[in-house]
């Protein structure tokens, strides 16, 4: 794919999320939810974990990864943009941004990330009943660099449910990720299956605190899981059948008063792995309604 093409589909995908978020904003299609019922959106895994809502958002995201076992550590910062186009449809765009390697054996292993646009479709809005869920597809196109372990096709496919009890919000979300270049790309890459299940409870106008778990199980590895090292949702490694990663995270989202972002942080560690690279991770994340 060339560098006009590339252009000429961001391009035209901007413009899609402009017209779309000036047809829903000038209509009635966003529902007021009282702030004790409200969801928080997910505070981890943010390329693969979706809810079952529509809304238009900016959500910005900052991943520190520690990498204790082989020395040194990962960066990410990100953006990712969503956009409804009314109260079942969703324009989402999950995956982009920046990677850097620092220290240890990938010191400098820097480089620009895939870029991942998908379709959310609301089947169920439960209002009454607090029961939400959603299907989903996006793609992953292999604009990103190899030296980040990126420039790799993925197709996804996911599906969440959220139920809320009072002040108390519960998620489920699972996805089924292909690729398209199997075994391909700087270090191979796998088909997998992931798992992310989400708490929160509304204390107070000003604070959520967030519980969650995510698992990542290779389903095909192509013969590429020599590497021992899973890239989980981060970068593409060749991980093999029996190096599935399960971790759990706990944060909070803040809402400070009269301030119209939402601040969020969490600590990330695993506490079933089989693989050797996911040691602990820090992450932080803004985000603005529109």
């Amino acid at each position: 794919m060339t560098n006009k093409t590339f252009l000429y589909l961001g391009a035209a995908f901007i413009a899609t999320l402009q017209v779309q978020a000036t047809y829903v904003l000038s209509g009635e299609h966003i529902r007021t939810v009282a702030a004790d019922q409200q969801t928080i959106r997910p505070l981890t895994a943010p390329y693969l974990h979706e809810d079952s809502f529509v809304q238009s958002d900016l959500r910005a995201w900052y991943l520190n990864h520690q990498l204790e076992s082989i020395g040194g550590e990962v960066t990410v910062a990100a953006l990712q943009v969503r956009v409804a186009i009314n109260q079942k449809m969703q324009l989402v765009a999950y995956k982009d941004g920046y990677t850097r390697f620092s220290g240890g054996a990938l010191d400098g292993n820097d480089g620009w990330n895939d870029i991942g646009l998908g379709l959310k479709y609301a089947f169920l809005q439960d209002w009454e009943n607090s029961m939400h869920a959603a299907l989903g597809v996006g793609y992953e196109f292999n604009w990103g660099d190899e030296s980040a372990f990126q420039n790799t096709d993925e197709l996804r496919l996911w599906a969440s449910f959220n139920k809320s009890y009072d002040n108390l919000h519960l998620g489920l979300t699972t996805n089924y990720i292909t690729a398209i270049d199997l075994g391909q790309g700087a270090a191979g890459n796998s088909d997998m299956l992931t798992f992310h299940f989400h708490s929160d409870y509304y204390v107070a106008d000003w604070i959520s605190p967030v519980f969650e778990i995510n698992g990542y199980v290779v389903t095909n590895d192509a013969g590429t899981g020599a590497s021992n090292l899973s890239g989980i949702d981060a970068v593409s490694l060749g991980s093999g059948q029996n190096e599935d990663v399960w971790t759990a995270a706990l944060g909070a989202e803040i809402r400070p008063p009269n301030v119209e972002v939402a601040l969020r942080t969490a600590f990330e560690r695993p506490f079933l792995s089989s693989d050797n690279i996911f040691d602990s991770r820090w992450t932080f994340s803004a985000v603005y309604d529109f």
